[in-house]
């Protein structure tokens, strides 16, 4: 489980293909923190170290996560958002993240806030998805690329959030233009809301 408080962006190194899977290997600063079997988010998705090479480490992308999220995008010198598993004895600063992605939406706009910039997203639109939970509501919370973020303006298939300066600097959003796809995590409450509702 994850907050959505991105801790840095790491740096792809190489990218190996394996059959279906992808092997990414990344450079952080804490690296040398991290251990085999931990799961650390990467653009919002959970995936697991499986090894550490001095200051960089690989994680695998299965062909699932491939077709849900930006992953299959990435090229050598891409920056990438990551987050570490939350700890329990922490403050939950973000809002309920599990780092499995819905879907990818595309960046459709940018419009300039006055020292801030609102970001518009566009994502299918899909009425048996959107019953199953998987919008966005005004004032609600979603996840970009693995940022816990608030939404604004939302329709049925797009929606805006607002990225403050300090975001911009520390994230992977310095690099996000019109068309650019991004990860989306609808919130896990409205799922289990949804959910219920059709019991």
């Amino acid at each position: 489980m994850f907050s959505g408080i991105i801790e840095e962006f790491a740096t792809v190194v190489a990218i190996k293909k394996d059959r279906d899977n992808i092997d990414f290997t990344l450079t952080c600063s804490f690296v040398g923190e991290l251990s085999i079997d931990q799961s650390v988010a990467h653009n919002g998705v959970c995936l697991t170290v499986v090894s550490i090479d001095g200051n960089k480490y690989t994680v695998t992308a299965m062909k699932e996560t491939l077709d849900r999220t930006n992953l299959g995008l990435l090229q050598v010198g891409d920056k990438v958002n990551i987050e570490r598993s939350m700890l329990m004895n922490g403050r939950l600063d973000g809002h309920i993240v599990q780092g499995h992605v819905d879907e990818t939406a595309r960046c459709i706009a940018m419009d300039d806030a006055n020292g801030s910039t609102y970001f518009t997203f566009e994502y299918k639109e899909d009425r048996e998805m959107a019953r199953m939970g998987y919008f966005t509501v005004d004032k609600g919370s979603v996840t970009v690329n693995g940022v816990s973020l608030t939404v604004c303006n939302p329709t049925q298939n797009t929606f805006q959030v607002a990225i403050i300066p300090y975001t911009m600097e520390h994230t992977n959003f310095q690099d996000i233009r019109i068309g650019s796809v991004v990860n989306l995590e609808f919130d896990i409450l409205g799922k289990y809301i949804a959910r219920l509702q059709q019991l």
